[in-house]
């Protein structure tokens, strides 16, 4: 149905478009909030099948193959406020153009290209979600900057989203010709439950003391359940850290309990050489995986960490290898991603983790009611009890540990009587297949934790923290 709309759309956007010492960027992050009056269980079955669908994605995503590229930029230090939102993002603000127009963006480490709703026709089907009018989303104006410029088909940067046989699809450009007028072609991207569409642009991305020029942004003319743009922070050229040449890049994610706040906490970007041995005290370390993937080479813009055993109290549930360890092929393994909501876990490992939980909870009746209207499980009836005893739940990754917050995993819902895990797995939209990240440690699991990607020293660091 949106073939024929995107590309009238595109079409009217190329006829009416012309087209050292470290410092820190600092920007906020931000819930997108649904409203305060929301039925509870509905949005928790929302984030549930969207946290299982975007799991589904990351583990069959097969987009063309991409090009490496290096960049060369001066040291500095951002910062930019990232605030949490109901429907399980979060999101910071960036400017484009030039005069600079400022967007909202969901932070994503589980993608690489960044784009924004992009001309004053853009639609999104399917994004009356609270709060949120399709019709008022704020959307960036080419014809009001004077720096943007569309990918032209032969742009090497062209080859960063379509691979290096992109030439092949450039029927326009003779093979002999110095100059070719076409432009890189379309993109459409999945993200599991949406998707977006549009035109590939260079422009200026500008910080209160630092612009970048020639960003490779995507300019979104068509997308579904998307109310933001995405900010790509994955592992692949046209991301963000790529793009800038990050060093590093830390997050502390406010706690948030899916109902409207203004509260935000601030995201670093590092970029420069700077030290690189220096490590964040107080935080503890595990490296990075480095997949080998032959089958899919999308597996290598995760960021994979290694992750050896899962505990329920002080019991080892005993995951196969298989699961905690990517093999060859890209399958299995666990990765690091922000915009899943809920931690996902293949149903064999759901299993062992969810029946040790409830064999240690043995003492509480299951809340199977609250089960079917959440999406979640187990749920347990907790009336009745002035106090309750929940296991700790423990990942124990390569040289670190992170015993997570019971508030991470276990939480109360509804009338507060029946807490629920907040971890999913393919139960909720159907049987999935071995393939792929095992796990996905999603955003909720990380809440209140003072996370760094180390990309000059190839590790993930971690530490309990009250981010607001």
């Amino acid at each position: 149905m949106a073939s024929l709309p995107l590309m009238s759309l595109l079409s009217f956007f190329i006829i009416c478009t012309t087209l050292s010492s470290a410092t820190t960027i600092k920007v906020s992050l931000s819930p997108f909030t649904h409203h305060s009056s929301s039925n509870a269980y509905q949005i928790l079955s929302n984030l549930a099948t969207s946290s299982v669908a975007r799991a589904h994605h990351l583990k069959h995503h097969n987009p063309n193959p991409k090009s490496n590229a290096n960049t060369n930029i001066s040291s500095s230090l951002l910062k930019t406020p990232l605030f949490p939102h109901s429907y399980g993002a979060y999101t910071i603000s960036l400017s484009f153009g030039t005069p600079p127009q400022a967007l909202t963006f969901i932070m994503d480490t589980g993608s690489s290209l960044s784009w924004f709703p992009c001309t004053s026709r853009y639609l999104c089907s399917h994004c009356a979600f609270p709060n949120v009018d399709p019709a008022k989303i704020p959307t960036f104006s080419p014809k009001l900057s004077s720096s943007n410029k569309l990918v032209g088909c032969r742009n090497p940067k062209c080859t960063w989203l379509f691979g290096p046989n992109v030439e092949s699809r450039c029927q326009d450009c003779e093979p002999t010709a110095k100059i070719c007028n076409q432009t890189c072609p379309a993109y459409l991207i999945q993200y599991g439950s949406g998707s977006t569409g549009g035109l590939l642009l260079l422009e200026n991305l500008v910080f209160s003391h630092k612009t970048f020029p020639d960003f490779l942004v995507g300019c979104s003319i068509l997308s579904s359940r998307q109310p933001a743009g995405i900010a790509g922070f994955g592992r692949s050229a046209e991301s963000l850290p790529s793009q800038l040449g990050l060093k590093k890049f830390s997050y502390c994610l406010v706690s948030r309990r899916f109902d409207a706040t203004g509260i935000s906490s601030n995201m670093l970007l590092e970029t420069g050489s700077g030290s690189r041995d220096a490590k964040t005290p107080g935080l503890s370390y595990t490296p990075f995986y480095k997949i080998q993937a032959t089958s899919n080479p999308v597996f290598k813009d995760y960021y994979y960490v290694t992750l050896r055993k899962i505990l329920v109290g002080d019991q080892n549930v005993k995951v196969p290898y298989s699961f905690l360890v990517p093999g060859s092929d890209g399958n299995g393994g666990t990765i690091v991603d922000s915009g899943s909501t809920f931690t996902f876990m293949e149903r064999p490992v759901f299993e062992l983790v969810s029946k040790e939980l409830e064999k240690q909870m043995g003492n509480y009746s299951r809340a199977l009611e609250v089960e079917n209207l959440s999406g979640l499980a187990p749920c347990f009836n907790m009336s009745g009890y002035k106090s309750i005893q929940v296991p700790e739940l423990t990942f124990h990754f390569k040289g670190a540990k992170m015993a997570l917050p019971l508030t991470n995993y276990f939480s109360f819902e509804g009338d507060k009587e029946v807490v629920c895990l907040k971890v999913v797995t393919d139960n909720v939209v159907g049987q999935g297949s071995h393939s792929g990240p095992a796990i996905v440690l999603g955003s909720f699991q990380q809440q209140d934790y003072h996370i760094e990607f180390d990309l000059a020293n190839n590790k993930f660091g971690f530490a309990k923290k009250r981010c607001a």
